[in-house]
């Protein structure tokens, strides 16, 4: 059977999640200029479910149907995490009822959790509570505060894991859930609803951010942002919080944090690449105007960076053949390779075009400016 997508499905398509872009590789048939797909396809595209009635030769597709299967699909897969404060903290007391609490993924069935790291940095006497209600002790704990993620395990067994998407699926006005613990412990596994928007975002963070109007309130720290075939398209980390400020939240992308997991499984720490240097970036860049704006050389700060001949003032274009504008841009980058692995860096010094072989370093080993953060409220 097959329905007419203009006619039949106008609306409903053009506000579901991603519609136009996952359905760009259906079959369709162009008759009397309108355009007809499956709608077996279609439905298994955009999510939702539909049903033909013969007698009035009419097609139903109701799309909210999918959110509250995608929370049931889902939920199984969040685990609550609460624990004590570090007391040294500012505002911590040592009242026995004051408590920090957030949110967590299942990635494997055995036991291992993602989050973010602000929750779980300076947590003591941490349990995990799953959707059943048992409570399981944390037993191994890598954090890295850079990504702010962190890898948890503990001893269960048969845990249902959730299912990451391809970060190259996910559209701006896409439709999307938060699952987390906002405000109490209480509430865990509650829901919310929102967009997608805006993608690729440098919000003082060392990769790039998914941005959603989506509720994220304190205690959504670690969960999922999930799209309406049930698929984790981020980890939530933090929002904007601010006079006049409204539903703007901000997620890690599942590609980073792929790349974070791959880490702490291969070697127990993430070993970050580093081109030993210190930059600056322009001031389009800064600012966050488009540019190809390159960035200057503001301190050699590894010895592999001194061997390569590189010095203050030279003018960073591109490294292995990709143009470079911001430090972001070369975190991104970076997440490819290892420490000692080289690269080619195209530069200008002294006037002169030049390229530069350079050996990564470990960012580990150097100390590097961090950038001056924006009024960003990175509550757990």
């Amino acid at each position: 059977m097959a329905v007419c997508m203009a006619a039949v499905l106008g609306v409903s398509v053009a506000s579901t999640a991603g519609a136009a872009e996952r359905a760009a590789g259906m079959k369709a048939k162009v008759v009397d200029g309108q355009v007809y797909v499956s709608a077996a396809d279609l439905v298994k595209s955009i999510g939702g479910n539909g049903q033909y009635d013969a007698k009035t030769g009419t097609y139903q597709y109701k799309g909210n149907e999918a959110i509250p299967k995608v929370i049931e699909k889902v939920s199984p897969s969040v685990v609550g995490i609460i624990g004590k404060a570090d007391e040294g903290q500012e505002g911590v007391t040592t009242d026995r009822y004051n408590l920090a609490h957030g949110t967590g993924v299942i990635i494997r069935s055995n036991g291992w959790i993602v989050t973010n790291a602000h929750v779980v940095d300076g947590l003591s006497n941490a349990v995990v509570v799953t959707t059943d209600g048992n409570t399981y002790k944390i037993t191994k704990t890598y954090s890295d505060p850079l990504s702010d993620l962190a890898l948890i395990k503990i001893n269960a067994k048969s845990l249902k894991p959730a299912t990451f998407a391809k970060a190259s699926q996910t559209s701006v006005g896409e439709t999307v859930i938060a699952i987390g613990t906002p405000i109490s412990f209480s509430l865990r596994n509650s829901a919310t609803v929102g967009v997608i928007s805006g993608l690729n975002r440098g919000v003082e963070a060392t990769y790039r951010l998914i941005q959603t109007d989506t509720a994220i309130n304190p205690g959504n720290s670690g969960g999922p942002l999930v799209n309406l075939k049930g698929e984790v398209v981020g980890i939530n980390s933090m929002k904007f919080s601010a006079v006049g400020v409204e539903n703007m939240g901000f997620s890690i992308p599942v590609d980073t944090v792929q790349y974070i997991i791959n880490q702490f499984f291969e070697y127990g720490k993430v070993k970050r690449a580093s081109l030993g240097l210190q930059l600056e970036e322009s001031w389009s860049a800064i600012v966050g105007l488009p540019t190809d704006d390159p960035l200057t050389i503001t301190g050699v700060l590894s010895s592999e960076a001194k061997k390569a001949k590189i010095q203050e003032g030279d003018v960073l274009y591109s490294i292995a053949g990709t143009r470079v504008s911001s430090v972001v841009d070369i975190n991104e980058l970076l997440k490819k390779y290892v420490p000692g692995q080289k690269v080619k860096l195209l530069m200008q010094s002294d006037g002169d075009i030049v390229t530069r072989t350079l050996v990564l370093a470990d960012r580990a080993d150097i100390q590097e400016e961090e950038l001056e953060p924006f009024p960003v409220d990175e509550e757990q």
